[in-house]
């Protein structure tokens, strides 16, 4: 079963940036899965941030297009979200998904001050 780990979360001040990191283990299709990155804030659903495909085509929620970018790197089994221009209703627990696999990491936590 596919096994993935986020790392890179933590507290800034809006306008700043992060990037979160996800890391798969077993998993012999990621080069071929579609990954996303999707966050949950408190009392709310979980929402789609940003999906990149295998062929590296990309979807990003409307309210992070510009701010956000989403990458993958095959060869070390990675996927990134760098998060610019960052504001507090970014606060949410950020969460890897293989889509492919219907896999799911267990979040870090962004927390984004005013």
């Amino acid at each position: 079963q596919v096994q993935l780990v986020e790392s890179g979360g933590g507290l800034v001040h809006a306008g700043g940036s992060l990037k979160l990191s996800c890391a798969a283990s077993r998993s012999v299709l990621f080069s071929i899965s579609t990954m996303a990155w999707y966050r949950q804030a408190p009392g709310k659903q979980r929402e789609l941030v940003a999906r990149i495909t295998n062929s590296a085509h990309t979807d990003f929620a409307d309210s992070v297009k510009g701010r956000f970018t989403i990458s993958r790197d095959n060869a070390k089994k990675a996927v990134y979200l760098q998060m610019n221009s960052l504001k507090p209703e970014d606060t949410a627990v950020y969460y890897c998904c293989d889509e492919s696999t219907s896999s799911w990491g267990q979040g870090t936590q962004v927390t984004v001050s005013s």
